[in-house]
């Protein structure tokens, strides 16, 4: 699914009506009267405004600070008398279905009033604004680009409630009400018309998201921003076998024969290095990387960021990078191609220069001012075999040391080679 659809809301329908929580027992705590209130605003004075709004939270309205707060003293900030992160949860126990499909992050991290007020507010349900403004303050891309957006998607200016759950979907990824296909279909009859737009092919079982970005977009048809051109046109029998009744859709090729037939220059070119990435060489071929019908991202690199594509089969070099204290910029920002080609190189690990050095050089400009001695000439102390290049002292995709490093400090580095200065 993609990441747009990630889009949580928190403008849902009215839940049933919730038993406020059981008040301590006043008689047995000998409170005066009034005291789990109106005793409070007496030094609390800027609640008592607050309180006015038009939506006011149950035990405020009841008065009744003490079903949240503890009088006396607290273990957590404001005097809750429980974990933050749970006290919701005290009287909110249905918000989490046990068998949930997916979580809302504020849910999941118990961060209820970054979307909500805990005393009053203006807006049902306390939200802190109305309608998709309170979802744009966390998805502000998603919500901005769908205002923009030259082809917009009805439901979505009705309020994102309209597809997703606020808190939690025992249905479906994405908070989605219902899973894909069946809920464009709520809206979207799978018809003769249906079917003509979709040139004939029997895609209403299909996850429609695949071609089109649920929120709108710049293309006719909502298609995802970046469309593969045969699809774009409605011209799918480049890429599949007319569209038979009863019968699956079927390619008329498999893996990277299909590609050639359009691409066969840039098919060659990749064939013809040294070292071809084993993606393209599987049966699976192009389509391991990129989507044949669209996608959000550049160049149809398949629905995720760059670095997560890549961490399907490296997960190892990605999780070094979280890891690490200090982030090399292209692995952070997910832009793996930064240094290396995704396709075929004539240089180990199918980096894009064949002096890392130089490579290294197209970001960082210390060898043209103050640098350790690099380069061809030098050989690495440590091993006779290589020489000294940027990648001698640091590692590329990050180290749980600082810098980059492969030891704990400088000293534990320099003292690998200048052995003299050892302690």
């Amino acid at each position: 699914m993609i990441a747009i659809a990630l889009l949580a809301l928190l403008c849902a329908p009215a839940a049933p009506a919730r038993a406020p929580a059981a008040a301590p027992d006043a008689a047995r705590l000998k409170l005066k009267p009034g005291a789990g209130g109106k005793l409070c605003l007496q030094c609390h004075a800027e609640l008592a405004g607050r309180l006015q709004r038009k939506f006011v939270h149950t035990p405020a309205r009841n008065g009744e600070c003490i079903a949240c707060h503890d009088p006396h003293a607290s273990a957590h900030d404001k005097l809750l008398s429980a974990d933050p992160k749970a006290i919701c949860t005290n009287c909110h126990k249905d918000l989490i279905a046990a068998q949930a499909k997916s979580l809302h992050k504020p849910v999941a991290d118990g961060a209820c009033t970054g979307c909500h007020d805990a005393h009053a507010g203006d807006n049902r349900f306390q939200l802190l604004q109305s309608g998709n403004k309170v979802c744009s303050s966390c998805h502000g891309g998603i919500v901005n680009a769908s205002a923009a957006a030259k082809f917009r998607h009805k439901p979505v200016e009705r309020g994102c409630n309209t597809c997703h759950e606020a808190h939690a979907s025992t249905a479906a990824a994405s908070l989605l009400k219902v899973p894909q296909p069946q809920l464009c279909l709520e809206c979207h009859k799978a018809n003769a018309t249906f079917a003509k737009a979709h040139a004939g092919f029997a895609v209403a079982k299909t996850t429609c998201t695949r071609c089109h970005d649920p929120h709108g977009s710049s293309r006719k048809g909502m298609l995802n921003e970046s469309a593969h051109q045969p699809m774009a046109t409605r011209m799918c029998t480049q890429c599949h076998l007319d569209p038979a009744p009863g019968k699956p859709v079927a390619l008329r090729r498999e893996g990277v024969a299909l590609c050639k037939q359009c691409h066969g220059v840039r098919v060659a070119q990749m064939m013809g290095k040294a070292r071809v990435h084993l993606a393209i060489e599987d049966a699976t071929a192009c389509l391991r990387c990129h989507d044949p019908h669209s996608s959000r991202q550049p160049k149809l690199v398949s629905g995720r960021r760059m670095d997560a594509l890549c961490g399907t089969c490296h997960a190892d070099t990605i999780g070094r990078q979280a890891r690490s204290p200090t982030k090399h910029a292209p692995v952070r920002d997910g832009n793996c191609t930064s240094c290396h080609d995704p396709h075929s190189s004539d240089n180990l690990l199918m980096l894009k220069e064949a002096d890392v050095v130089q490579g290294c050089g197209r970001c960082h400009d210390w060898q043209q001012h103050a640098t350790h001695p690099i380069g061809e000439k030098l050989t690495d102390p440590r091993n006779r075999n290589l020489t000294l290049d940027c990648l001698s002292c640091h590692r590329a995709h990050g180290t749980e040391y600082k810098s980059m490093l492969p030891y704990p400090t400088t000293t534990d580095l320099c003292t690998k080679c200048h052995r003299e200065y050892k302690r």
